[in-house]
């Protein structure tokens, strides 16, 4: 088609709607084809836009591996951080702007392994972030090493016969240790994933939401599983929405069902809130925030 050519509503074509909130210079993206990471990042675009956040105040923070390359790509203040380290970074931030909206989004190996004593401490203490866990099952990026989400029985290459280590069970790990709120998904269920993720952004605390999407690679691949595509079939067939459910109960087994849904919904102070009402009575008026810590936590409670 030339310069000169007219261009007609057939030919023209539209903009993607989530391109204002990524890096477009740095696509097309390093994820393997049929990983679900990008669809993920589809998914949290659209539930950022319709947030109703101020996304002036809006940090991202990943760690190292496959989804930890997210940050890289979203037109946001972000940080691609060190191995295990994303949440302690995110703290930071946390503490040092109160105002800021702070994002965590990275992997299982990332976030439970390496960065386990982290997850569990951040949700004790309950940080107000949202960290968005993509359970690829394996170390996609370093050689598919067995993982703590790997299930048992499943190969890699550092159990080529089997795992026979027990798993994490992700949503009752993080019920346990305190976050207020929990929902699993995969990368098939775009739509309530893209809510969970909605709801999580604007939840106050410490807010968990863990999206399957295994490394059609390192993981399906090895395992003969088949593609990205089988992925999603078997995603498709094989979960079942239960919201509200005992997480005790929603451990994964190597090609088993898949418990899905939100399940721990809850309100209790986070530690921002705890920490300003704690040194407001210690100390009276001795104690004085700073702006941005009593715009956030000095009104009503909240």
């Amino acid at each position: 088609m030339g310069e000169d050519a007219l261009y007609t509503i057939d030919n023209v074509v539209p903009p993607n709607p989530i391109e204002n909130l990524l890096r477009m210079d740095r696509i097309p993206h390093i994820w393997c084809p049929g990983c679900g990471i990008g669809t993920t990042v589809n998914c949290f675009v659209r539930a950022l836009q319709t947030s109703g956040l101020d996304l002036d105040k809006v940090a991202i923070v990943s760690g190292i591996g496959c989804t930890g390359r997210v940050a890289g790509y979203i037109k946001l203040d972000s940080f691609h951080t060190t191995h295990g380290r994303a949440i302690p970074f995110a703290t930071g931030l946390k503490l040092a702007n109160p105002e800021l909206k702070v994002i965590v989004y990275s992997g299982d190996g990332d976030l439970t392994a390496i960065g386990g004593n982290h997850f569990i401490h951040a949700a004790r203490r309950n940080v107000d972030m949202t960290v968005i866990l993509i359970n690829n099952m394996t170390y996609g990026m370093t050689g598919g090493q067995v993982a703590p989400t790997t299930p048992i029985s499943a190969t890699a290459s550092t159990t080529p016969y089997g795992n026979f280590e027990q798993t994490f069970n992700l949503p009752f790990l993080a019920e346990s240790c305190g976050a207020v709120y929990v929902a699993r998904w995969t990368a098939f269920h775009v739509r309530h994933a893209t809510k969970s993720i909605k709801e999580a952004l604007t939840k106050k605390g410490f807010s968990f939401v863990e999206i399957l999407a295994a490394c059609p690679t390192l993981y399906s691949r090895r395992n003969k599983l088949g593609d990205g595509l089988d992925q999603m079939i078997y995603f498709r067939d094989h979960s079942e929405i239960k919201h509200g459910a005992d997480t005790k109960t929603v451990a994964l087994d190597f090609q088993g069902k898949i418990t899905v849904g939100k399940f721990v919904d809850i309100e209790r102070p986070s530690y921002q809130q705890l920490m300003y009402d704690h040194l407001k009575k210690k100390l009276g008026d001795q104690y004085i925030p700073s702006p941005e810590m009593k715009n956030v936590y000095g009104k009503n409670g909240n």
